[in-house]
């Protein structure tokens, strides 16, 4: 028996041309493959280039990591604002239009005023209601509802300290000091 494998085993009809063709290829690639390898430089240049690839890789997965906890963040912000819009929306106290009396706070650095009557007056000054900012003007909101905006947002909330109770052996507990008191 002479002649390679492959003449000998197409004789026995082991195998065919078109079976033989693809092995050839095979072949061909495989030895092309080490060739270039060979060429490309040594398995260190190979290892240095696997190792660019997986620290690649790895930058990656932590700038998507960094990149969604940035998304979650501003989801839940938007949800807090959502939140908040809702609290001043819905427990709103009415201001009078027609308020006589000019009620000082101060919000940062500034004193503003607001109009309100009698009422709206002994409630701020009691510490029941509180003050909230809400789409550049200010709205009278129950004071435990202005703590939760404030918690939520320090910026949205103008919380006036609730006074604590008057105690029993102040001899001027019956006298309340007025607003308006003049120095």
């Amino acid at each position: 028996m002479s002649g390679s494998l492959q003449d000998q085993l197409m004789n026995m009809g082991l195998a065919n041309k078109k079976q033989a063709q693809e092995a050839k290829a095979h072949k061909r690639k495989k030895a092309k493959k080490v060739k270039n390898t060979k060429k490309s430089g040594t398995t260190d240049e190979i290892l240095s280039a696997e190792n660019k690839t997986e620290t690649a890789r790895k930058e990656q997965v932590e700038r998507d990591k960094a990149l969604n906890q940035q998304r979650q963040e501003e989801k839940i912000k938007v949800a807090e604002k959502a939140e908040i819009k809702q609290l001043i929306e819905s427990n709103t106290v009415k201001i009078p239009k027609d308020g006589d009396i000019a009620y000082n706070f101060v919000h940062g650095t500034t004193v503003k005023k607001i109009h309100v009557d009698k009422v709206l007056q002994s409630k701020l000054m009691k510490g029941q209601l509180s003050i909230a900012i809400y789409q550049g003007s200010y709205r009278l909101v129950p004071t435990d509802i202005a703590e939760r905006i404030h918690k939520r947002d320090p910026e949205m909330a103008i919380c006036i300290e609730q006074k604590g109770d008057i105690d029993p052996d102040d001899p001027y507990a019956d006298y309340e000091v007025p607003d308006d008191l003049m120095w």
